[in-house]
């Protein structure tokens, strides 16, 4: 069985020659193949980290798992799929909203499991029925609706809990990540998130050489005088070691609010094979399936034992862009690099001690973006917001998604949220669909512009329901 673990030399074996690219079965020499590897992490560092702090749970747990998660993806797509699996930022605001409501770790990652076995069907679905089914259940009009209310649902964490810490530091640090992100080019731009954690730390500690202890809000909302930067638990802490484990629990309450996340991760992946077989030439239509199945099985992995879930990461297309070097062999060596790095409490102790401030100005951004996302995603698949057939569903559960709306239906169940909105959106556009006239089903909705190629439909006009 060929599981793309073995790679050909790629000419020379020292750099790509002028106008080709390492393909993902060939390799540089192993020393360059190692040093792209490590520069694989550094570009999931700034995400993949932040995530796991924000959601409560362990970052050299996360760490660790994505690189278990990366070696099951490159297993599962016998080696044709480039791709490292980093902690998903989409379940952040899953998180806040289940700790809100007094859930703990365990509940979170046990809410996140059933996201990834849920994830896992769908990818067998794609497999055995093609890319339609997504299309017909989740055009662009609902795909970016749900991802936008998503991200802007946790506009709340920023502004009451991370920005409050330390607003002065939290500014410099908004400045400073947007500067890297426009101003700087290739893989320096893609590992923005990063330089912006680097630079809050280093001013973190300028201040509090400077100014003293500040008198603010401390991580749990209580007002003290305290250090902005506590690297305390750094010392204490074991240069090799496993991270914490911990195992799931499961309330339906939970797991309604992390089931519509399902969809951001559908596009996410299917976003990310798109892309990578354009760089590389080499049509992966049918591994888009099996990408999506992988994904959520490298998710029930992780948070069975504690850790967050997992999904492409958009920063190392940048860096494979940036090389012209796609090689898996590169993302191996980044796997292993990930497992060694979650062996090391002292590292995972240094991410934990990030300022709050830092982590507000890193926010501010982050969060914009994932929302955002959902903007973008209307514009890839020509959404026409003049038809009410559009406006409509996703208007309504955008404002109840944002505005953490509830609907209580019995003394002990309700939805709110993002859980609510994305409800709204989903079913009342299906639903409205059912009913409009036929001058309004006349657009061409896709999950993505892009993966229109992985099922051609019949002949005939599309109504963006996946229907001839």
């Amino acid at each position: 069985m060929d599981l793309g673990v073995r790679w050909k030399l790629h000419g020379d074996g020292k750099s790509p020659a002028p106008g080709a690219v390492v393909r993902p079965d060939e390799r540089l020499t192993w020393p360059r193949t190692v040093g792209l590897g490590a520069q694989h992490v550094v570009a999931m560092f700034g995400a993949s980290f932040v995530a796991p702090v924000l959601m409560g749970l362990d970052p050299n747990l996360a760490i660790m798992m994505s690189g278990v998660a990366t070696v099951i993806f490159l297993l599962a797509t016998r080696g044709r799929v480039p791709s490292y699996l980093g902690c998903s930022l989409s379940f952040v605001g899953v998180a806040a909203v289940i700790r809100a409501d007094g859930g703990s770790s365990a509940t979170v990652t046990g809410a996140i499991l059933v996201v990834g076995v849920v994830l896992f069907l769908v990818g067998l679905a794609v497999q055995r029925f093609g890319a339609r089914i997504i299309h017909a259940a989740m055009p662009p009009i609902v795909t970016g609706a749900v991802v936008m209310l998503i991200g802007f649902n946790l506009a709340p964490v920023t502004a009451t809990t991370y920005w409050p810490q330390d607003q002065w530091t939290a500014l410099l640090v908004m400045l400073f990540t947007g500067l890297a992100v426009v101003c700087l080019r290739g893989f320096w731009s893609r590992i923005a998130i990063f330089l912006g954690l680097v630079f809050g730390y280093l001013i973190s500690w300028i201040f509090d050489l400077t100014l003293g202890k500040i008198h603010s809000a401390d991580a749990s909302g209580k007002l003290t005088d305290h250090w902005r930067l506590d690297l305390s638990g750094v010392s204490k802490a074991d240069w090799i070691g496993l991270p914490t484990f911990h195992g799931p629990t499961f309330q339906w309450s939970a797991i309604l609010v992390a089931l519509p996340v399902v969809i951001a991760l559908v596009a996410e992946n299917a976003g990310h094979v798109k892309a990578v077989g354009e760089m590389t030439g080499e049509s992966l239509d049918d591994k888009l399936g099996t990408a999506i199945s992988a994904d959520g099985v490298a998710s029930v992995l992780s948070t069975a034992v504690g850790g967050p879930p997992n999904t492409t990461y958009s920063e190392n297309i940048g860096v494979m862009a940036a090389t012209r070097v796609y090689s898996t062999a590169a993302y191996w060596a980044a796997a292993c690099f990930a497992l060694l790095f979650g062996v090391c409490p002292k590292f995972g102790a240094v991410v934990a001690a990030i300022p709050g401030g830092v982590l507000g100005g890193i926010t501010v951004i982050l969060y914009g973006m994932i929302g955002l996302l959902g903007a973008q995603i209307w514009l890839h698949g020509k959404v026409d917001l003049r038809n009410p057939l559009n406006l409509v569903p996703a208007a309504a559960g955008i404002i109840i998604g944002v505005g953490n709306v509830t609907m209580k239906f019995t003394d002990t169940f309700s939805l709110s949220g993002i859980a609510l909105g994305t409800l709204v959106v989903i079913t009342g556009y299906h639903a409205l669909r059912a009913f409009a006239p036929a001058h309004l089903k006349t657009q061409q909705p896709l999950l993505d512009e892009g993966t229109s190629s992985y099922d051609k439909p019949a002949e005939g006009p599309s109504d963006g329901s996946g229907k001839p």
